[in-house]
């Protein structure tokens, strides 16, 4: 009798992983999260070891940073993917309603409770529960949370019988955990709950070499969402993008990128159809700072002009110009030295020469 050896076969989950890891292999992207940079392979690391487990996880960066993204990823290559994912953000319910968006009440629990409705944790049963802004929840309700989390029941308002959850419970905010316990923003020992496992997402400015692939997948999606032919970004229009400090991250990129979709009429969105954000006034600013060197331009002429226009740019203070030139103070002062004797400094470098040195 011969015995056949079968290679068992992927489940969906595993199955998506290895999509997604070919997808960030081909394109830079992991699912929806777009990026090559080491910041962002780490967290697609820590999404895939995470995501086969029901242990919470708290998600932490800057707003717009797309920790729902993040938090959608986890649970479509979870083994509750064909289970709800169900997300609500505690900073955007007024705070006599957020009890009942949790947990649900009973007909006539309050003045207009008209019916019996469920909550989001009855609504995620066997799926996933993202608590956006978790800081933001009011200190009470974080009590009645740690409640549910340790005995898995949510008892709707004006009921007294507990029903069972099975939620897999995931949480995010814009605040550092530790400076949010500190003002007493966040219970410590719900956050223990919370943060069984920690992913932090980083700013944009903070990856800026993922900018041209992000910005460039947004204005393909953003075309398609607003029936545009393709879009392609000019070289002058994706440096005035990865030149802006994005305060307000991939969120605040996605509506300049949208804008200028929408209102552009060709195939190639140029610099001026970022208006009327301020890309345009922060690229010249950038150009002020800027030196070009004709190609053979000596390495001695080169050094020379880059220490002279720092020195202006430091309004002459030399211990400041060194710091940003990468050398000590002993040899600017060596350099400017044989500059003087050539008579290759100008005026006003000449007049702060003589000047106290170690301003």
């Amino acid at each position: 009798m011969s015995t056949e050896f079968q290679i068992p076969e992927l489940s969906d989950p595993q199955r998506e992983i290895e999509v997604l890891r070919r997808q960030l292999q081909d394109r830079g992207a992991f699912g929806e999260l777009v990026g090559n940079s080491a910041l962002m392979r780490e967290v697609y690391s820590l999404v895939e070891q995470v995501a086969s487990s029901s242990a919470s996880v708290l998600i932490t960066g800057e707003s717009g940073t797309g920790k729902e993204l993040v938090a959608r990823t986890i649970h479509q290559l979870s083994p509750r993917r064909d289970k709800p994912f169900i997300g609500i953000n505690c900073s955007a319910i007024p705070e006599t309603l957020m009890e009942s968006e949790l947990f649900g009440h009973e007909k006539g629990a309050f003045t207009g409770a008209a019916s019996r409705r469920a909550g989001c944790f009855e609504l995620a049963d066997g799926g996933t529960l993202l608590l956006d802004e978790i800081a933001e929840m009011p200190a009470l309700l974080q009590s009645k949370l740690l409640r549910v989390i340790e005995e898995r029941s949510v008892r709707r308002l004006g009921s007294r019988q507990e029903v069972g959850v099975d939620v897999r419970l995931l949480a995010a905010t814009n605040q550092e955990p530790e400076k949010a316990i500190g003002k007493g923003s966040l219970r410590e020992d719900l956050l223990y709950r919370l943060n069984v496992f920690h992913i932090h997402l980083p700013a944009l400015k903070d990856r800026k070499e993922d900018l041209p692939l992000l910005a460039q997948y947004l204005v393909t999606k953003l075309a398609e969402k607003h029936s545009r032919p393709a879009r392609f970004l000019s070289p002058a229009a994706l440096s005035a993008l990865e030149f802006h400090a994005w305060p307000g991250n991939v969120r605040e990129l996605r509506n300049v990128i949208e804008r200028a979709v929408v209102i552009c009429s060709g195939e190639q969105i140029e610099r001026h159809h970022f208006a009327p954000y301020p890309i345009d006034q922060r690229e010249r600013l950038r150009n002020e700072d800027t030196i070009t060197f004709p190609v053979g331009t000596p390495i001695e002429e080169v050094e020379r002009q880059m220490i002279v226009r720092t020195l202006r740019k430091t309004k002459n203070n030399k211990t400041r110009a060194a710091e940003l030139l990468g050398i000590s103070l002993k040899t600017l002062h060596n350099k400017l030295n044989l500059y003087r004797e050539r008579g290759q400094l100008d005026d006003e470098v000449e007049r702060s020469f003589n000047q106290n040195r170690e301003r």
